[in-house]
């Protein structure tokens, strides 16, 4: 149960156990859209396989190692999912997003009955799962055949387009019974540090989609537009040489750590990764900080930058920083690191690039429909109307208008928003569709 899709785990291990592993597939897909997904990028060590009844010290069962398994066997054996108990409703949604919540919604839909279309800006299906997970966690061949599967479906996408630019949501409104909106989280948090204008001070995002664009042998040239252009990335996304170079990434979660094992792989000198607090309160996975100790990442816990120092030329020099100390805990449980006097000190680079995280925003297109947000920019769902009645899952302040994932929540796991783009859809089934006799 500490896996936020509630897989049966146990149930299919021993379906592998007994070589049945198109059973054990139909079993997977029951409670996760994206298995083969989950399987190579979930942070099993704090999940699933840190619940394990058998994490005894020496190490759980290989949980998400299985889980890949399963799927990738049963695909190469011709496994396809069975839909053709399946009756068509008459029923169309939007879904806007083909990122992971995206994806999950459109697949419980299409299971529904219900016709999914998919709208995405970007060229290619997955999101971040595409342009932002790097190849060596998650090779683009698997979100590739996971688009055969969803086509074979019927689920159909339009990429390249949109929302608010190409085509309008009062269009969308028009020609569909009900929008799911998986937007995602792409808001960079910068911190605000002096002298983070230098040149060779990257964005993590921008750097991690233009280096897995140059991984899949795209025109550099070719930069994603983003949508609407978000302040400080317009002249940041072009990458720069890293061979043989300092490259410092300031953060500590597991984007920091896909830019330090980029970084190795793109020939950098040395890469030191900086966080703010010890490595137990890091927010990634212990698994991955582990894969970058091997690479040769260096760690420079209890951190706190304080700005980045640059030449007469503008480029970036190296990251002043102050030692810190746990203090007391904030309203979130988490202790607070405190600057220890005198501990100031610079860490030399040609490159930083930031990785303090993303948040969500909630797209102006959506203020005429009288979607509300919060002030962090998370679209509002679920809840009590101003009659007093209740929304369903996921429904935000317009009746047909439904959203889930790093939209609602803020930049949280890739198995989270399969959870909740699953669900959403099962709300958006309950609203459409009539209760059986």
């Amino acid at each position: 149960w500490k896996c936020p899709v509630h897989n049966a785990i146990p149930q299919w291990l021993q379906l592998v156990q007994e070589d049945r592993i198109l059973e054990a597939a139909e079993l997977c897909h029951s409670t996760n859209p994206l298995p083969e997904v989950c399987g190579r990028v979930c942070p099993q060590d704090r999940l699933c396989e840190g619940s394990c009844t058998l994490n005894d010290g020496f190490g759980a069962v290989t949980i998400g190692a299985v889980e890949k398994y399963i799927t990738d066997t049963a695909f190469a054996q011709g496994w396809r999912p069975d839909l053709s108990a399946v009756v068509a409703t008459g029923k169309r949604v939007a879904v806007v997003g083909a990122g992971p919540a995206g994806i999950a919604c459109a697949d419980r839909l299409a299971r529904a009955g219900i016709q999914a279309v998919v709208y995405d800006r970007y060229e290619q299906i997955g999101g971040l799962l595409q342009f932002g997970i790097p190849s060596f966690k998650l090779d683009k061949s698997v979100i590739a055949l996971r688009r055969q599967v969803l086509e074979g479906m019927g689920i159909e996408f339009r990429l390249g387009v949109e929302v608010g630019r190409d085509i309008t949501v009062e269009q969308l409104l028009e020609e569909y019974d009900a929008v799911f909106l998986g937007t995602g989280a792409y808001r960079y948090t910068d911190g605000g540090l002096p002298g983070q204008e230098a040149e060779g001070v990257l964005p993590a995002l921008p750097f991690l989609v233009q280096n897995g664009r140059i991984v899949a042998g795209n025109d550099p040239a070719q930069v994603a537009s983003m949508g609407r252009p978000i302040a400080g990335w317009e002249d940041k996304v072009k990458l720069p040489d890293l061979a043989g170079q300092r490259v410092v990434v300031l953060g500590g979660g597991d984007t920091g750590m896909d830019c330090v094992r980029s970084a190795i792989r793109l020939g950098a000198g040395k890469v030191v990764c900086a966080y703010r607090r010890d490595e137990a309160s890091m927010p990634g996975s212990a698994r991955e900080v582990g894969n970058a100790r091997e690479e040769g990442v260096r760690f420079l816990f209890n951190r706190q930058p304080l700005a980045i120092e640059a030449d007469d030329q503008g480029r970036v020099t190296g990251v002043r920083v102050v030692e810190t100390r746990l203090g007391e805990p904030d309203a979130r449980g988490r202790r607070n690191a405190v600057p220890v006097d005198g501990g100031e000190s610079v860490i030399e680079a040609d490159v930083v690039i930031i990785a303090f995280g993303f948040s969500p925003e909630v797209p102006e297109w959506l203020a005429a429909l009288g979607i509300e947000g919060t002030p962090n920019g998370r679209i509002l769902t679920g809840g009590a109307t101003a009659d007093g009645h209740g929304r369903l899952p996921f429904q935000t302040t317009h009746a047909r208008v439904f959203a889930g994932g790093d939209a609602v929540r803020g930049a949280d796991l890739v198995v989270t928003a399969v959870a909740e783009g699953r669900d959403a859809a099962q709300a958006i089934a309950t609203m459409l569709l009539p209760p059986a006799a």
